[in-house]
């Protein structure tokens, strides 16, 4: 069946950078709009990171069921293609229970495969994979970044020190004999199964948001971050949850190479970049009705303002129609 506006599913993402937020008014919109939360967070897949992937506890979640959340262990990889595959399972099953699937997460790789379902390559035979790394360590990263601008001259928008990235495309192009752009070109070639309403969290003031994020980080280590810190780094750490924002900056402090006053504004660093990039990535979103939270003196007007929102996209009279057929 063609996937036209009527047959689609209706769904909502609340979106933005760290400390905007989101979590508070995603749950609150669930409450009003009988929903349930499927996360967006690259980090609150694994299990343990709690405090450094501000995981919200069961007091903030208010009793709204959340999902892909605290799954995956930490030693396992996990990559996009895994989360949008099991997020379309999720959101099939929340739709045809009546509510509405609300995406909630600041991971925006995450988000934009999900709802413009994406199609990724199946993974290739580990040889392939094998021999690339291989080649890495004896030819380096330039000649395999080479190869692969002669193989696909459009591939410039994956940097040379991606490496992960690097080898994935060429690992793509030797399993299936198709360029990245050409599998790009195949998995956009369907519209997408939903219908997405995007609410997105901002500070007109980056320095609103930048204080809230070292309010955040001071918050974080008062509830155990250091001690969780110590507790994560003597696991088994795949390289995504190595590269949590919150461990790597501390891990020098415990390992004795800095003061906890340096590892401390170091996070609070890091952590304006991560926001910076995030708000970078979402800007480009068109679709996103952008709401400033600093013009707002508490959370009651910017819920005012997203059920505006929700009501003009028709979120509101579908959760009315389906609470008239309970």
């Amino acid at each position: 069946m063609e996937n036209t506006t009527q047959n689609r599913i209706k769904i909502l993402a609340v979106v933005g950078p760290t400390a905007s937020g989101k979590t508070s008014l995603g749950v609150s919109l669930a409450k009003r709009l009988d929903g349930e939360i499927v996360s967006a967070d690259s980090i609150q897949i694994y299990r343990d990171m709690q405090i450094a992937s501000a995981k919200p506890t069961e007091e903030e979640k208010c009793g709204v069921p959340h999902h892909m959340m605290d799954f995956v262990p930490t030693d396992e990889s996990y990559n996009v293609s895994k989360y949008v595959m099991q997020s379309h399972d999720v959101i099939a099953d929340i739709t045809q229970r009546g509510k509405l699937p609300i995406i909630v997460g600041g991971t925006g790789l995450y988000i934009d495969s999900l709802l413009n379902d994406i199609e990724f390559t199946q993974e290739s035979d580990s040889t392939i994979r094998l021999k690339l790394e291989q080649r890495l360590k004896n030819e380096g990263i330039e000649a395999l970044y080479s190869e692969l601008l002669q193989i696909d001259p459009e591939c410039t928008s994956i940097h040379i020190n991606n490496q992960k990235r690097v080898l994935r495309a060429l690992e793509i192009y030797y399993a299936t004999g198709k360029t990245p752009t050409e599998n790009k070109i195949i998995s956009r070639s369907k519209p997408s199964r939903y219908d997405a309403t995007f609410i997105g969290l901002k500070c007109n003031n980056r320095e609103v948001l930048y204080n809230r994020i070292n309010l955040r980080v001071d918050q974080m280590l008062k509830e155990g971050l250091l001690e969780e810190t110590r507790h994560i780094l003597s696991k088994s750490l795949s390289d995504t949850a190595r590269a949590a924002i919150g461990y790597k900056e501390l891990e020098p402090f415990i390992n004795g190479e800095i003061s906890l006053e340096d590892a401390i504004e170091n996070l609070k660093r890091e952590t304006r970049r991560y926001a910076k990039r995030q708000l970078t990535w979402f800007l480009r979103n068109k679709e996103i009705n952008w709401i400033n939270t600093d013009e707002y003196n508490d959370i009651g007007r910017i819920i005012d303002e997203a059920l505006d929102i929700c009501e003009r996209s028709g979120l509101l009279r579908l959760r009315k129609s389906y609470n008239d057929l309970a």
